[in-house]
């Protein structure tokens, strides 16, 4: 698969083939002016790592796996617990902190909007670590 962002320009693909052909952390696949699809792939055992997004909402969806999803308006709180697995959504709200762990024994494929964009145009993080690197720059 290829990891070219191809935004902002019109895009028209089946993203559920995108995201299960995935295998890295992170790929930003369409960037535009309000909204972001990424595309993620989380190990077994992996997360995607305690966040909050400020000013943008976040909207995911597992094609493939099992999660475990956490929220709360604190990192010490994670109050909001849920169960989650192929087909479901994520909706989380604009400054509310969240982790998304795989539960299962093979890769957890989602994939995300964020409105407006999360992340740098034309982004992919290989790994979880190259992602954290990256984050604290």
């Amino acid at each position: 698969m290829d990891t070219k962002d191809y935004g902002p320009e019109p895009y028209v693909v089946d993203v559920e083939e995108i995201t299960k052909q995935n295998d890295k952390f992170r790929v930003a696949k369409w960037t535009g002016e309000h909204l972001q699809l990424t595309l993620m792939s989380i190990p077994p055992g992996g997360e995607i790592g305690l966040e909050k997004h400020d000013g943008t909402d976040q909207f995911l969806r597992i094609e493939a796996g099992d999660a475990k999803v956490m929220m709360g308006k604190t990192q010490e709180n994670l109050d909001r617990t849920f169960d989650a697995s192929d087909d479901f959504i994520v909706m989380v709200p604009s400054g509310w902190w969240h982790n998304v762990l795989n539960v299962g024994d093979t890769p957890l494929k989602v994939y995300s909007l964020y409105a407006p964009p999360e992340h740098d145009h034309g982004t992919v993080h290989e790994t979880k670590q190259e992602s954290d690197a990256a984050h604290e720059h």
